[in-house]
């Protein structure tokens, strides 16, 4: 039998969660006095169901990511978030993400997407946990059923993450390793090809739909999967799994529109609606209309303060995540039209008359924000590097916004500020699911046109043309997707399942000088803000660490290219 450092490999990937412990009594017969024991969870139903919850927490595994048990997956307001991963920002101070941009990512260093390996299987052990043993708590069979249907949501998101990562994985099922277990046996480290991991996923999202309510009520607060929540988990796998990088490169139009569907189910359910302000969507403190599964903070579970990691520097902010003016470029003229640099008109005002969307996600040369405009031209600027803490200045000219409350503080904000929600799925993000899935299934429809419409009114922007054709009408909601769901964590994914990132990502990380003249007027430099930004063809997909593939006996097969 081969040895297999399987305490390294629990520690990864099968340890038990925070409220979980099993000790071998024959040697120190001592009870645990911090945590809660197995026995216990199984005969207290209180229990069993905040074990259920505390499945929904994110435990800290690295450095700079947020507070140690925040509510989340382990991935939401962070330091470094994903955005500076893609051609949208760029993270100021790097915190291990330029490694990314740069194309140095490695088995042995994979930055800031380390831990999602080990973070998804360890709660797939923890969920197979709790399924294996929730017939033993005494509970009714609405409760049961109820808890059932949560946890094997919960185990398809974990799914989700591993699945759109690294590709190929290990479909674990519902088996909770042990450490007398074989883990000789090739069965623990089978990679599956993806469809086979597809099918799997949306099967478990099928069994929770069917059983997970509308609505969550004082039982179940806010925060809880609900059907909605498992339909659109499913209707992002079905875009995900009809998309090029997920099929080989060829358009199955049968898949495509199995991801329409999907994301119409979700819009047949009447009960969410983009709601009216774009900027205030992402500020609120409670629900509304457009969320369909979120995070809710609050100040006994906070996030990192975004207000102080992501603010100008000459407010006293740390800069964070910085947008690049690639993004900035793309949006769109207020009548619709492309924004140009070789247009004199737009090249003398370029912040002026732009998509609404530009200036509620981007703090721009001018923008007026609390009291006063940001200032991060040459000399002299209160937000350049002329300002105080230089350190903390934008490499690119420009701070975030989206996400940012001005009614909370910038300076010491530990006791008051970090309370904005997380959406990890938004009507929004619904309506551009379904326009994508349609249009290649069908061409551009008055349904997809619909779809597609009502997010630029929302936002103040005019309908498309119409008679696009279905490659131009493509175009378009790729760009809409840039726009609207820009910061999401949603850009890398999909530049990636398109199969264009080996275009975006070889790109130069742009940003912007700009000079004060003496006349008060501006001058604009574009310039370049990360040296050496690379995307290989490997790079569609992460690595799985390097620990990892030791720890399995190299018996766990590596990704190609790594």
């Amino acid at each position: 039998m081969k040895k297999i450092n399987i305490f390294k490999y629990i520690s990864g990937i099968f340890v038990v969660g925070v409220l979980l412990t099993s000790c071998e009594k024959d040697y120190l017969d001592v009870t645990p006095t911090d945590r809660v024991s197995d026995a216990a969870i199984l005969s207290d139903s209180t229990l069993f169901e905040a074990y259920v919850v505390n499945r929904y927490l994110g435990v800290r595994l690295t450095n700079k990511e947020g507070d140690a048990n925040q509510p989340g997956f382990g991935r939401t307001f962070e330091y470094g978030m994903w955005s500076s991963l893609t051609d949208e920002s760029i993270y100021n101070n790097d915190d291990n993400t330029w490694l990314i941009q740069q194309g140095q990512l490695s088995p042995e260093n994979l930055g800031i997407a380390g831990t999602f390996w080990g973070r998804s299987y360890r709660s797939i052990r923890e969920i197979n946990y709790a399924l294996a043993n929730i017939d033993q708590v005494g509970m009714s069979q609405e409760r049961v059923d109820r808890l059932t249907a949560e946890l094997k949501f919960l185990r398809a998101f974990r799914y989700q993450d591993l699945i759109r990562n690294y590709g190929e994985v290990v479909i674990m099922g519902d088996n909770v390793a042990q450490l007398g277990d074989d883990f000789s046996d090739p069965m623990w480290f089978d990679r599956r090809p993806i469809e086979e991991s597809m099918n799997y996923v949306i099967t478990e999202l099928d069994n929770a739909i069917s059983e997970l309510p509308l609505y969550n009520d004082s039982d179940y607060p806010e925060g809880r999967a609900t059907r909605g929540a498992a339909m659109a988990l499913k209707s992002r796998l079905l875009l995900y799994a009809a998309s090029p990088l997920y099929t080989g490169g060829t358009s199955d139009a049968q898949k495509w529109a199995e991801a329409a569907q999907a994301a119409q189910d979700v819009m047949d359910l009447g009960i969410y609606s983009l709601y009216a302000n774009y900027q205030e969507l992402f500020t609120t403190e409670s629900s509304n209309s457009e969320y369909i599964f979120a995070r809710f903070y609050n100040l006994n579970a906070r996030h990192l303060a975004l207000e102080i990691a992501n603010g100008p520097n000459g407010y006293g902010g740390w800069g964070g995540n910085v947008p690049l003016q690639n993004l900035v470029d793309d949006y769109e003229m207020i009548d619709g039209t492309e924004f140009d640099w070789n247009n004199p008109v737009h090249a003398a005002n370029p912040y002026d008359n732009r998509d609404p969307r530009f200036e509620a996600t981007i703090l721009y040369n001018g923008a007026p924000y609390r009291d006063r405009t940001v200032e991060t031209f040459l000399p002299d600027g209160l937000d350049s590097q002329d300002g105080p803490s230089n350190w903390n200045t934008s490499k690119t000219g420009y701070y975030l916004r989206k996400f940012i409350r001005e009614d909370l503080p910038i300076i010491n904000p530990w006791a008051v500020a970090g309370v904005q929600n997380w959406m990890y799925f938004r009507y929004g993000e619904i309506l551009l699911n379904y326009a994508e899935a349609q249009n290649e299934a069908i061409g551009p429809d008055d349904s997809v046109y619909a779809a597609i419409n009502a997010i630029r009114s929302r936002a103040g922007m005019p309908n498309l043309p119409v008679g696009l054709s279905q490659t131009e009408m493509r175009d378009r909601i790729r760009h809409e997707r840039r726009i609207e769901l820009a910061f999401e964590e949603h850009r890398f994914y999909d530049v990636r399942r398109w199969m264009i990132a080996d275009d975006t990502e070889n790109q130069t990380a742009e940003g912007i000088n700009i000079t004060k003249e003496s006349d008060g007027t501006f001058t604009y430099e574009i310039k370049t803000a990360l040296q050496g930004k690379s995307f290989q063809e490997k790079h569609y997909w992460l690595p799985i660490p390097r620990s990892e593939i030791l720890a399995s006996d190299n018996m766990l097969e590596q990704n190609p290219g790594y």
